[in-house]
């Protein structure tokens, strides 16, 4: 198998580029602004400084995260965001192999989309590996083993439950839903609820300060906006108890999810999940209360990583150490 340097996570709330030999190099927003102009829209920003401008750009200013699979991919963004972002870790241009961790379940559609995207940043080999696998490795658990593992990635734009055996995936699906839903949730609930406009920004603040999913939560925090009918600037104070009416349906709607696929599944395997815990990663698994609330809604126990938001990509940086295992997971693809 070629040598391969690199992993790289381009997901919906966070691009991650792992190097061998170096550890995490890189973690930015997967984040572009651009400006229309004459002939079509300019970048002005990316990444870190992208983040910086939201909520304080002119109207006309875009700022966006770029699909790199789907029937409506940007091809275009995708690529300038990813060569920016390789450039900065020293990746060089058709001599480096990566593994590019991707949603669980893809179509060959999806992949193509994908691939066409790592050949026009110049990449060399590349090695489609699902999100799923690389938790799980990240964990420390043993994919390679015939005791099966199951994983809920709850990201910034979707959610991945992915059953694994013996390297591979025998039971996988995705769901739309993820951290930056929970933020548009939030502008609405309190535009509804509390005649309060507030940006995305505001209300990632919000989700991650006081979002609680405990039902006797006093966690608060003051906020300010604009109000619905004056106009005008109006600060209050949002309760994490009322957040809640905002937050709660997502985590609802994946518990449904993940015991729809558990029924799915022989009694050997569901036996399997029970004595290993569902693995729960991802940047939502940090939702105060979410350990609670599983235990009142599942049936099945739950572990969360320690390490909510860098368990995949560090597990990716794992099977970059161990070609075997990595070629065995390559070979189940």
């Amino acid at each position: 198998m070629k040598k391969i340097k690199y992993a790289i996570e381009m997901g919906g709330g966070y691009t991650c580029i792992y190097v061998k030999g170096q550890g995490l190099a890189l973690k930015e927003p997967t984040l572009i602004a651009a400006e229309p102009g004459a002939d079509g829209y300019h970048v002005i920003a990316m990444g870190n400084d992208a983040k910086k401008l939201v909520g304080k750009t002119k109207e006309n200013v875009e700022i966006f995260t770029p699909s790199i699979s789907g029937e409506h991919s940007n091809f275009e963004y995708s690529v300038v965001l990813l060569k920016y972002f390789l450039n900065k870790v020293g990746f060089k241009a058709y001599e480096d192999n990566a593994i590019l961790i991707v949603p669980c379940g893809l179509s060959a559609h999806e992949k193509e989309n994908i691939l066409n995207v790592c050949e026009a940043v110049n990449m060399g080999y590349v090695a489609l590996v699902p999100s799923v696998l690389c938790s799980c490795v990240g964990a420390g658990r043993n994919v390679d083993s015939s005791k099966v593992n199951m994983v809920v990635d709850i990201g910034g734009t979707a959610t991945e439950i992915g059953v694994i055996n013996m390297s591979s995936i025998i039971k996988g699906a995705t769901l739309g839903i993820g951290g930056k839903s929970i933020d548009a949730s939030i502008v609405n609930f309190l535009a509804y609820s509390q005649g309060l406009v507030i940006g995305l920004s505001t209300a990632e603040n919000l989700k991650n300060d006081v979002g609680s999913l405990y039902t006797n939560d006093t966690l608060n925090m003051e906020i300010t906006g604009v109000d619905v009918q004056t106009k005008t600037p109006k600060t209050t104070v949002v309760l994490s108890g009322d957040l809640r009416k905002a937050i709660e349906p997502f985590f609802s709607e994946i518990v449904r999810a993940i015991d729809t696929t558990v029924n799915t599944l022989p009694p050997e395997i569901v036996a399997d999940i029970i004595n290993n815990k569902i693995l729960v990663v991802g940047g939502c698994a940090k939702m105060q209360g979410l350990d609670d609330y599983f235990k009142k809604h599942l049936n099945f126990p739950v572990e969360i990583s320690e390490d909510t938001d860098n368990v995949t990509i560090l597990g990716a940086g794992k099977l970059l150490s161990d070609p075997q295992l990595l070629e065995g997971i390559i070979k189940h693809l």
